[in-house]
């Protein structure tokens, strides 16, 4: 692969991180990765997703806890950003 266009792809994720959570960490940044992926098969392939899921246990209990911990930094930083603005 081309390394600017992975170099630019890595700095969109990185920005993804850090609009959604307010984290630019490698292991944040690795999350937004399994987030984003598996939220994207979980809606345009839900057969897969379901079987994976019922296949994976501990893999859908670590998927469940990575969205949790996104969506809780996600308000967490919708939040500050609230109160920054008022």
């Amino acid at each position: 692969m081309n390394t600017e266009f992975t170099q630019e792809f890595e700095a969109l994720l990185v920005k993804t991180a850090e609009l959604i959570t307010g984290d630019t960490s490698p292991e944040m940044v690795e999350k937004i990765k399994i987030w984003a992926i598996y939220n994207h098969i979980h809606k345009s392939l839900p057969a897969l997703a379901s079987h994976w899921n019922q296949t994976h246990a501990v893999g859908k209990a670590e998927v469940r806890r990575i969205f949790e911990e996104v969506r809780d930094l996600n308000q967490a930083l919708k939040a500050a950003q609230t109160t920054n603005q008022q």
